[in-house]
């Protein structure tokens, strides 16, 4: 409805639709005016799918004019749902689809795939999906979702955008026992033929798009993330948002409560309440924060404690073996059982929660939070938000105000019997992956050192405002993600230029400007070229000919 005349006449389409013209403002106006009449989460989530697929700018223009809105819904909480019932709403495909039984065919499968120039790939193998656990193919919302927020909060071009599902199977009986699982219907494939297609995999990718395609691991199971992130991260430009994206994110936060509490890293003592990829990713960001400060690596670790689900994680305990990631955080103390212990004992300063169980921030861990600190650090980062730790309106209440809050989820805001309002902030990895992918790819880094998201951490911490920080939020609101994107991203290639990380070279001189020149227009483009106002010679070459003139414009970034 918005192809002018002209364009209408062009295309062969003219009395094909009706006879007015809809500005792009009109139809965002009779989307918002339709997503109000879906019932559920599951119905607008569905709704903006199928908007998606018919009209992409659009779509991603709906969702920059309110992002506090619909990220929601697009991704968590309401993407766990969607994931949930993959096989159920499923109604057109998006993505690549890998399965076990595609090895040695994975490079002619990505010729399948459409568009030509990729930059950014979102991958998962749909074993831990958000705290829902093995959904299997079910899995593929997350890779969609999350580029979705490349878009939608970076800029990032869509058509550089990948999302994969690596499918081996699933230990989900619900899901095998179901007829309209779309995936492969058998447990998963834990052999070395796992490792062989991922290898094949991570090849056949930097193969197809180069060295500096941008490879992120999303919802990986504990036991392959850090494998994986170990073996590809020297090798190629990759990281795993869950624990790097996850440890920025709740680095910023942190940092941001350093000026409410007038206190450094290093004078804190945290707790943190599960020992997974986001703990482990969270406490060593930590300690290079600590080590910026000027302790050493082990002074560092001895201020971080760890509760996994056998309790305290210290040396010689009975309970649950103590290696690997673990192991630097597992100092002398005796064995404590529960939060409530962990709390009255260690006498932390915060507390973290990542272990995807609900509610175990209860009334007598948060009060003595309250007791032992002026202003407690208690952030319940799990998702969704049924598997949060505590609700902001708990945190609150339960510290009369005092509390120093974050949640991995959105809250509202909680307004306490005195009228006091906080807003909480919501340490969503949405601030943190697009930008550092937007940066990325413009700069094409080979390889993404944990410096880089201690930078992008500070980058963003430092985009908190006085306002901000009495209103109770620890992050910038949701609705300036674009421009925070945009900033942290300019930062993060400043960084990876004065380390010698990045590819794109001359190196430009005005790094926000280089980023912006890279970054998406949901406006519409005009179909027919304005031919009558080119040069007489213009007009006599083919469009053939301009084809690789073209081409060579977008290589280099113009």
């Amino acid at each position: 409805m918005a192809f002018t005349l002209e364009e209408r006449q062009h295309l062969g389409i003219h009395g094909l639709l009706p006879p007015s013209f809809l500005t792009q403002d009109l139809q965002a106006f009779r989307v918002r005016e339709n997503y109000k009449r879906q019932h559920t989460d599951l119905d607008r989530y569905v709704f903006l799918t199928a908007l998606q697929d018919r009209n992409e700018k659009l779509f991603y223009r709906v969702l920059q004019d309110d992002l506090e809105q619909f990220m929601p819904i697009v991704y968590t909480p309401t993407v766990g749902l969607a994931c949930q019932k993959y096989g159920h709403i499923f109604r057109r495909p998006r993505g690549l689809f890998i399965s076990i039984h595609d090895r040695g065919h994975i490079a002619e499968m990505l010729h399948s795939w459409p568009e030509p120039d990729i930059k950014a790939v979102v991958v998962t193998d749909g074993e831990r999906i958000l705290g829902l656990g093995d959904l299997g193919c079910y899995g593929m919302g997350i890779p969609v979702g999350k580029l979705a927020l490349y878009t939608a909060c970076a800029g990032i071009k869509p058509e550089h955008c990948l999302p994969v599902t690596i499918d081996v199977g699933t230990d989900n009986e619900e899901l095998l026992n179901d007829p309209l699982y779309i995936g492969l219907s058998h447990k998963r494939e834990r052999s070395e033929l796992y490792d062989e297609l991922i290898d094949e995999f991570m090849e056949a990718i930097t193969a197809k798009y180069r060295m500096s395609c941008l490879v992120q691991f999303e919802d990986f199971a504990n036991h392959n993330a850090f494998r994986l992130l170990a073996k590809y991260r020297n090798r190629y430009c990759t990281f795993n948002d869950d624990i790097q994206g996850t440890a920025s994110v709740a680095t910023a936060g942190l940092l941001s409560s350093l000026r409410l509490t007038g206190k450094k890293m290093q004078d804190n003592k945290f707790l943190f309440v599960g020992a997974g990829e986001a703990a482990l990713g969270i406490a060593g960001l930590i300690v290079s924060a600590m080590q910026d400060e000027g302790l050493s690596k082990e002074e560092a670790c001895e201020r971080i404690w760890l509760m996994d689900k056998d309790g305290l994680v210290c040396k010689g305990r009975a309970q649950g073996k103590v290696d690997g990631p673990k192991t630097p955080y597992a100092h002398e103390h005796e064995y404590l059982p529960s939060v409530e212990a962990c709390v009255r004992e260690l006498k932390p300063s915060a507390i973290i929660g990542v272990a995807g169980a609900g509610r175990l921030f209860t009334e007598p861990v948060v009060k003595m939070m309250a007791e032992l600190n002026d202003r407690p650090i208690i952030f319940a980062l799990s998702n969704p938000t049924s598997r949060a730790e505590c609700t902001a309106e708990q945190a609150y209440v339960w510290t009369d105000g005092r509390a120093i809050f974050a949640s991995g989820s959105p809250f509202r805001p909680v307004t306490l019997p005195d009228g006091r309002t906080f807003t909480p902030g919501q340490g969503n990895n949405a601030y943190i992956f697009p930008g550092v992918a937007l940066a990325v790819i413009a700069c094409r880094v080979r390889h993404i050192p944990d410096g880089v998201f201690l930078s992008a951490a500070k980058a963003l911490a430092a985009q908190v405002s006085e306002d901000d920080l009495a209103a109770g939020r620890l992050y910038p609101p949701l609705k300036d993600i674009l421009k925070v994107s945009t900033k942290l991203a300019t930062h993060v290639a400043e960084y990876v230029y004065r380390h010698g990380l990045a590819a794109f070279y001359p190196e430009p001189e005005d790094k926000e400007a280089f980023v912006k020149a890279q970054q998406y227009s949901t406006k519409y483009s005009t179909f027919l070229p304005d031919v009558y106002s080119w040069p007489k010679h213009a007009q006599e070459i083919s469009l053939q000919e301009m084809k690789p003139l073209w081409d060579d414009l977008d290589e280099k970034g113009h």
